[in-house]
């Protein structure tokens, strides 16, 4: 049975700019986040589309998680919404089944950053991934900082 974590965070940088530097995070993240990510990769497609692949490998900060491989299921413009299912990497040791979804929606001048993952456990031993949620939390925030530098 999947389980399911999900938050909404409010940043204070445009729904517009959040979201063209979330779409470009192959690039962006590694060098605006070198502490937390080392390199995402590529592998298939442009890394924006629908069937896109990209792996990602973080530095230490997550003890159990090395490396991502991630594969993009939806895209949807108009909404600011991306869903993207985890296909290989440490994360499938601990869960069969792990697909996230990221939607930025206008608030004022700033944005709601609404980010849920689906999960099915391998075990009934494997904790819910509340390590991702925070990571998560952490790369937006970080991400709105960047964005609101002069």
């Amino acid at each position: 049975m999947a389980s399911k974590l999900q938050l909404d965070i409010e940043v204070k940088s445009s729904a517009e700019k959040f979201w063209g530097s979330m779409r470009e995070s192959a690039t962006l993240f590694p060098k605006a986040f070198p502490e937390l990510y080392k390199s995402i990769e590529i592998l298939e497609g442009d890394g924006k589309d629908v069937g896109s692949i990209r792996l990602i490998k973080f530095q230490d900060e997550i003890s159990f998680l090395k490396v991502s491989k991630e594969k993009i299921l939806t895209v949807d413009e108009a909404n600011k919404a991306v869903s993207y299912s985890v296909i290989d990497g440490d994360l499938v040791t601990f869960y069969k089944d792990f697909k996230a979804n990221l939607q930025i929606i206008p608030k004022g001048d700033g944005a709601i950053v609404k980010w849920s993952a689906e999960f099915v456990k391998a075990n009934d031993d494997v904790p819910d991934p509340i390590i991702l949620q925070e990571f998560a939390v952490q790369t937006f925030n970080d991400l709105d900082s960047y964005l609101l530098k002069p």
